[in-house]
C-alpha cells in the first residue's frame, strides 16, 4: 500500500488548482490557438503547457528533496523564505490586471497548426520563472523531511495533472461559451480568493512553526 501524505496533495491541490483557473496570459494562449486552429490546437497548446508546468513541478520537488535530505537544518530557512514569497505572490495576485491582451505576449507563431499550438503552450510555462519561484514557495511548505517517495512524487505529478486537465477544459468545453467570459469577467474575484489562500497559507505555517 502506498504511504501518500493525503494532507500534503490536498494543500499543494488546492493551490495549484487556483493558480490554474487565474485569468492571465496561460489562458489567453490556450484561447487563442483554440479560436485560431480549432480545438485540436487547443488541445495540444493545452498539452504543451502542462508538460512545461509539469517539468517545473517534479523538478522544484525533486530539487527540494534533495536539499531536505542532505541538509535537513535549512528545513526552516527554506520555510521562511517560502513565507516570504507566498505573501509576495499573494499580493501580486491582489494587484494582478486581468485584462491583458493578446498581442503583448511575445512567443513564436511561426508555427503552424497542432505543432505551433504546442510549442506555444510550453514555451508560455517553460521559459516563465514566475512559475519556477511559486513552485518553490508552495513545495517548501507542503514538503517535510521524512515524507515518502511516493507522495513527493504525487505531488509534482498532481500540479501537472491539473494544470493540464484545466486548459483541456478550457480548450475543449468552456471556449467560445458563456462560463469562460463569466471566468474572465470575474477575473479580479479569483486573483483575490487566490492571493487571500496564499496569505492564509503562509499564515498556517508561520503560527506551526
Amino acid at each position: 500500500m502506498m504511504d501518500i501524505a493525503w494532507e500534503a496533495l490536498l494543500a499543494a491541490g488546492t493551490v495549484f488548482f487556483l493558480g490554474a483557473i487565474s485569468p492571465g496570459p496561460s489562458l489567453i494562449v490556450v484561447l487563442r490557438n483554440t479560436m485560431l486552429g480549432g480545438r485540436k490546437q487547443g488541445v495540444a497548446c493545452a498539452v504543451g503547457h502542462g508538460i512545461g508546468f509539469g517539468i517545473y513541478a517534479i523538478s522544484a520537488v525533486f530539487g527540494l528533496v534533495i536539499l531536505l535530505d542532505n541538509n535537513p537544518q535549512i528545513f526552516q530557512i527554506l520555510q521562511y523564505i517560502g513565507i516570504v514569497l507566498l505573501l509576495f505572490y499573494g499580493w501580486k495576485m491582489w494587484h494582478a490586471i486581468v485584462n491583458e491582451k493578446v498581442d503583448e505576449i511575445d512567443i513564436s507563431q511561426s508555427i503552424q497548426q497542432q505543432k505551433q499550438g504546442f510549442i506555444e503552450g510550453f514555451s508560455i510555462a517553460f521559459f516563465n520563472p514566475k512559475i519556477a519561484l511559486f513552485l518553490v514557495a508552495v513545495l517548501a511548505q507542503v514538503l517535510k523531511p521524512g515524507m515518502s517517495f511516493e507522495t513527493k512524487v504525487s505531488v509534482g505529478v498532481l500540479g501537472m495533472l491539473i494544470d493540464t486537465i484545466w486548459y483541456l477544459f478550457v480548450a475543449l468545453a468552456l471556449t467560445g461559451t458563456p462560463a469562460l467570459d463569466k471566468l474572465r469577467n470575474n477575473g479580479l474575484i479569483v486573483n483575490r480568493i487566490t492571493a487571500l489562500v496564499l496569505w492564509s497559507f503562509a499564515g498556517a505555517v508561520l503560527f506551526s512553526m
